[in-house]
């Protein structure tokens, strides 16, 4: 197994974004949105509907160009909500989101519901010549339901699922260079945090430097709060940064990523503080194993060797290896999933995702792992992108792969 000979550095990545490369992507979208639009009325004639509701902000980030930033919709009531006719585009917008939505969604009518959204329903439905809605009935409560068909009885709810999600699955070019972008961010901020990196360094410590890395270095925002566990604790897929210092002789997992113009990414890197063992070596080389595996078969897609495959096809790949080897358990969370203006979207990669094939152009995430409560983790994370009818296979992430030992 080949090791890293020496340290990367920021200049080994991409440099920010500039002005011009946000101008340019703001301008991409406002370019596309038609089309988005268009795809989702192209399904309003199946469904038997007039209208949809779309209460998710990256929709509404999607379709109309309104951003509220992560966390806000807690507090934001319905505003950047969306209500989409036929014809007409409605961002619900109250007064602290007026003047922003005017600006951000131009082309759109801003309709002031507050935190009352059923009692403007009925003339809201009327306005656009809504008898049937669409709801995006995964995200809009039961309570909210009732009141809704309770405001305007003659307005029937039509609960859907996936359907902007299946249209962001499939990646437009200037989508793809944000993810990107937003790739590079968190490659050289994780190369500038290395030299800091020594025992006795604190967990939070370390995530906390991270993530002012990445807002300094080219970030709108960090894509989600970062993690970084020692020792024992990287056997926890999901854990938070604490106050535990960082060993000698054992290994520091860190999972993060930076949001760039909206759209996201998601790295995790598996690094050994000093020399690791002889077992450590050994695990880090077949979750490597796993992941490069899964990766080469859909570099033999776009080699015209294989058909397109599905989310479960590549996660039973990656799982096959360790189970095969036998010394460890394998992962028990997804392979991997889509990426984008949520840092999980479709396309999934896991025992459950759909038996169908992976669309394209998408990037989605391969991350194999194995966890040993009490002890260790090991989990290695990249960003692929895949454009079968191109023929290009890509990784997105740039940070190395190989063993990389710091603070030795």
């Amino acid at each position: 197994m080949s090791a890293v000979t020496h340290l990367p550095e920021p200049a080994d990545f991409a440099p920010p974004p500039t002005a011009t490369d946000l101008d340019r992507w703001d301008e991409a979208d406002r370019a596309a949105r038609p089309g988005r639009l268009a795809r989702l009325r192209g399904r309003f004639e199946g469904a038997s509907v007039e209208a949809y509701l779309a209460v998710r902000s990256e929709h509404s980030r999607y379709l109309s160009g309104f951003v509220l930033g992560d966390g806000e919709d807690r507090v934001a009531g319905h505003s950047g909500q969306l209500f989409v006719g036929r014809d007409e585009v409605i961002v619900l917008a109250d007064s602290r989101y007026t003047i922003q939505a005017a600006r951000e969604a131009p082309e759109a009518r801003i309709e002031d519901v507050g935190y009352d959204l059923p009692g403007s329903w009925a003339a809201l439905t009327s306005s656009v010549g809504a008898t049937r809605v669409a709801v995006e009935a995964g995200f809009v409560s039961h309570a909210l339901w009732r009141k809704l068909e309770a405001a305007a009885p003659d307005v029937e709810l039509v609960a859907v699922e996936g359907w902007l999600e299946a249209d962001r699955a499939t990646k437009e070019p200037a989508e793809v260079e944000r993810i990107a972008a937003a790739c590079a961010v968190a490659d050289r901020a994780l190369a500038t945090l290395l030299p800091k990196i020594r025992p006795g360094v604190t967990e939070r410590s370390l995530a906390l430097e991270l993530e002012w890395l990445m807002r300094t270095g080219g970030a709108e925002a960090v894509a989600f709060d970062p993690t970084c566990l020692a020792g024992p604790q990287a056997a926890l897929p999901h854990g938070s940064p604490g106050e535990l210092p960082v060993l000698g002789g054992s290994v520091l997992l860190f999972d993060f990523g930076a949001k760039v113009a909206g759209y996201r990414s998601d790295m995790t890197r598996t690094l050994f503080v000093g020399e690791p063992s002889e077992r450590d070596l050994a695990v880090y080389e077949l979750v490597r194993r796993a992941q490069a595996e899964a990766i080469e078969q859909v570099a033999a897609i776009v080699d015209g060797e294989l058909d397109l495959p599905s989310g479960r096809d590549l996660d039973a790949i990656a799982r096959g290896v360790i189970e095969a080897d036998g010394r460890w358990p394998a992962y028990r969370h997804g392979l991997g999933h889509g990426i984008g203006l949520a840092t999980h979207e479709a396309p999934s990669l896991s025992r459950l995702a759909p038996d169908t094939p992976l669309p394209s152009p998408t990037v989605f995430s391969v991350e194999p792992g194995i966890y040993l409560e009490g002890d260790t983790g090991v989990r290695i994370e990249d960003l692929i992108f895949l454009d079968a009818d191109a023929g290009k296979t890509e990784r997105l992430t740039q940070f190395p792969r190989e063993v990389l030992s710091v603070g030795g």
